[in-house]
C-alpha cells in the first residue's frame, strides 16, 4: 500500500529567558520526496547560543537546495553541513565576542530511504509502532560514563555533570559526528528529533506510544505539554521534530452511475 508522510515541527521556551533552540523541517528546493529535518540547541550566554543554532538551519538549508543524490551520498550532505555550521559559528567568536555552541541531529528524507547524523547531544529516535529500533547516543559525560560501565543509564539521570557535552559545533576542537547508514522505509515507521528540554523526561517506551497513538501534531502538543508539568517550573527550552509514515488505505472501487449489482452480489 502506498505510504503518506504525517511531520510537525515545535518547540516552547520553557522557563528560560530566552528560546535558544531551532527546529525546522526544509523541503528540497526543486526535488520532490527529499525533505530535512533539522534540530539544533544552542549554547553561549544572552543571544550567543541563538545565533549559532540558527546558522545550523540555515547552513542546512543551503546545503540542501544545492543537494544532488547522484552526485553526493547522503552522509556527505549531513556532514558537510555540520562541518560547515562549525566553521560560521566559530567565526562568529571573533564578531561577536560570545562563546556560541550548538549541537545538531539531522535527518534526510528521500523516496524509501532516510539517513541521519547528529553533534552532541540533542537526539534521534527511530520508532516502529511501539517499538524502538534505535536512538542516538549523546555525545556527553554521562554517556561515556555508561560506556564504560562507572554508571548506570538510571544513575546518569540524576549525575551532577549530566549536561557536560563531549563535543559540540563551535567549540575549539573538531566535533565528532555520528552518521546511520541509509534506511529503508515502511509504514508505522515514526521519527522523533528532539533537543534534552524533551528527552529528559521520558523514556523510550513512553514517547513511542505517545507518537504511536496521536498524529506528529497531537504528538508534539502532547509532548510539550507533558515535559512542561514534569519540569515543575525549571524546564529547558523544548524542540522537537515528528515525521510519521502511515499507509495509506486503498479506496474503495466505485460502481458507474446507473449500475446495480445483481441480487445476492456485490
Amino acid at each position: 500500500m502506498p505510504i503518506k508522510i504525517d511531520a510537525c515541527a515545535a518547540q516552547h521556551q520553557g522557563d528560560r529567558k530566552e528560546q535558544q533552540d531551532r527546529v525546522a523541517i526544509l523541503a528540497h528546493a526543486r526535488r520532490n520526496g527529499v525533505a530535512l529535518a533539522v534540530v539544533a540547541d544552542g549554547m553561549g550566554g544572552h543571544t550567543g547560543g541563538a545565533l549559532a543554532a540558527e546558522q545550523v538551519v540555515h547552513t542546512a538549508k543551503t546545503n540542501l537546495d544545492n543537494y544532488s543524490p547522484g552526485d553526493e551520498s547522503p552522509q556527505c550532505l549531513l556532514e558537510n553541513c555540520m562541518r560547515e555550521a562549525h566553521t560560521m559559528i566559530k567565526a562568529s567568536r571573533f564578531m561577536n565576542e560570545k562563546d556560541p555552541h550548538s549541537t545538531a541531529v539531522m535527518l534526510l528524507l528521500q523516496p524509501g530511504k532516510i539517513t541521519w547524523g547528529h553533534c552532541g547531544d540533542s537526539r534521534l529516535y527511530h520508532f516502529r509502532g511501539r517499538e524502538t529500533l534505535h536512538r542516538t547516543v549523546d555525545h556527553s559525560y554521562v554517556e561515556h560514563l555508561i560506556a564504560i560501565g562507572k554508571i548506570t543509564p538510571e544513575q546518569a539521570q540524576t549525575h551532577p555533570n549530566r549536561n557536560v557535552l563531549l563535543t559540540s559545533l563551535g567549540g575549539q576542537e573538531e566535533p565528532r559526528f555520528d552518521f546511520s547508514p541509509s534506511t529503508s522505509l515502511q509504514a508505522g515507521d515514526a521519527f522523533v528529533l528532539c533537543s534534552d528540554g524533551l528527552w529528559a523526561y521520558f523514556d523510550d517506551a513512553e514517547m513511542a506510544a505517545v507518537v504511536a497513538d496521536h498524529s506528529a501534531r497531537e504528538a508534539c502538543e502532547l509532548l510539550i505539554e507533558l515535559a512542561r508539568r514534569r519540569a515543575c517550573g525549571t524546564g529547558d527550552n523544548v524542540s522537537l521534530a515528528i515525521i510519521k509514515l502511515d499507509e495509506v488505505a486503498a479506496a474503495k472501487p466505485t460502481l458507474p452511475p446507473g449500475f446495480a449489482p445483481r441480487p445476492g452480489k456485490t
